[in-house]
């Protein structure tokens, strides 16, 4: 597949001309948030931008609206969120967020800086399209399957399975090869392609990249699924503190709330499941935090509807959108008209607070609504927003394009000339 348009992913040097106005798009390798760093995306977002910061399902980060973009590159570049003018676009890496502080089988957060400096000492993988995709999975199948370009998945504590096309090669590396290897594959990407966005494109592409490194598969390949295990609530670190976990409504994080997890003073995670992590803290300040933005909107119930629902930009983000799609979406969760899933586990708070800890009483939109959900058996037709009622995952799309639609079992719920259609 050769594409006849060159990839237009947006970034900061490079907006994009939405319905609502130019759109910057921030890489965080890793999805890496410095305090410091978010209290400057707050205020370029209140100053510069809509008042929100909207999350990517690549753990990175969006301003709409941006009114100066030459103050906005002066600001980030000042907060070392701008390294790099001629490879920003190029710095997409997402890392299993609890990666070496809870679980998996080896810390891969190492891997992010050193492949962030990888890919920008190399003036030619500046080529490289925005839609390349690297991920490093610690062995806990969060990040493989997104279905990235290249990357690794552990394991083992040293071995590490070479990833291409959101799938395992059967090559099997250590950790010291592992960084060097994924850029080798990158420059592999350049050498083949001819005009493509994403290595599954490349005619026989996995194939002839592994010939370029010149690595012998083995037998052995791990199977990658779609995961939607959101870390939200209070989440015990091996080390003895604690991380928290908190969904954003539909993604976007209001600057004056962001403006209050920079003051925390911890590191931030931005999660590919448009979630953040705050991390390392001791007890007693997380249970403050909770109480803090757990009303100013930031979800911290694994069991929220919140949890369930995706949506594109839809109006007035989005010229081909036919509705305001996120108001519609916002309201179904608001009315108790987004269900739990058959086999969701109601009441489990496993994922939160342990019993002795107020997580429970201090968390809010919890679903409670028993009714029962629409028949999905089958294309519906609705008429009406307001008569959307469906049960588990879903995604709410302004046209039938479906942009920003999640891997794996999805609703989708596309807005049509006359009403929604339930898919």
């Amino acid at each position: 597949m050769t594409r006849t348009n060159p990839d237009s992913c947006p970034g900061v040097l490079r907006l994009h001309q939405a319905a609502d106005g130019p759109l910057a798009r921030i890489r965080l390798p890793g999805g890496r948030l410095e305090p410091a760093q978010l209290q400057v995306l707050a205020e370029a977002a209140g100053e510069l931008g809509d008042g929100n910061i909207e999350l990517t399902s690549r753990g990175n980060v969006q301003l709409r609206q941006v009114r100066d973009a030459a103050a906005l590159s002066e600001r980030l570049a000042g907060a070392g969120l701008l390294p790099s003018r001629t490879h920003e676009r190029v710095r997409n890496i997402v890392a299993s967020p609890l990666s070496g502080r809870i679980g998996g089988l080896s810390d891969v957060h190492g891997f992010v800086p050193v492949l962030d400096a990888g890919l920008r000492a190399a003036p030619r993988l500046a080529e490289l399209p925005g839609r390349v995709l690297f991920t490093l999975d610690d062995g806990r199948g969060d990040i493989s399957g997104l279905g990235g370009d290249i990357g690794v998945h552990a394991t083992g504590a040293d071995e590490f399975a070479m990833v291409l096309a959101g799938r395992d090669t059967g090559i099997r590396i250590s950790a010291a090869d592992a960084v060097q290897a994924v850029l080798a594959a990158a420059h592999a990407f350049l050498d083949l392609g001819s005009g493509q966005w994403r290595l599954h494109e490349v005619d026989d592409g996995v194939r002839r990249v592994i010939d370029v490194l010149g690595l012998s598969p083995g037998p052995e390949r791990l199977e990658f699924g779609a995961a939607h295990d959101i870390p939200i609530g209070w989440l015990d670190q091996d080390n003895g503190l604690v991380s928290l976990g908190a969904a954003v409504r539909l993604g976007s994080l209001p600057a004056r709330t962001a403006e209050f997890i920079a003051a925390i003073e911890h590191p931030i995670f931005v999660t590919p499941w448009r979630s953040l992590v705050v991390t390392d803290l001791e007890e007693w300040p997380a249970e403050q935090v909770v109480r803090v933005l757990a009303p100013m909107g930031l979800i911290f119930d694994a069991n929220s509807p919140w949890l369930q629902v995706s949506a594109c930009a839809g109006q007035p983000g989005c010229a081909k959108s036919l509705t305001d799609v996120r108001a519609d979406a916002a309201a179904a969760v608001e009315s108790g008209r987004v269900l739990p899933a058959a086999n969701h586990p109601a009441g489990d708070a496993a994922v939160n607070a342990a019993a002795d800890r107020p997580l429970d009483s201090i968390a809010t939109d919890v679903a409670t609504n028993p009714a029962a959900a629409t028949d999905l058996g089958r294309t519906v037709e609705i008429r009406g927003a307001e008569q959307v009622t469906v049960a588990g995952r879903q995604h709410w799309s302004g046209c039938e394009r479906r942009c920003g639609r999640p891997r794996g079992a999805v609703t989708d719920i596309v807005a049509t000339e006359d009403g929604y259609r339930i898919d």
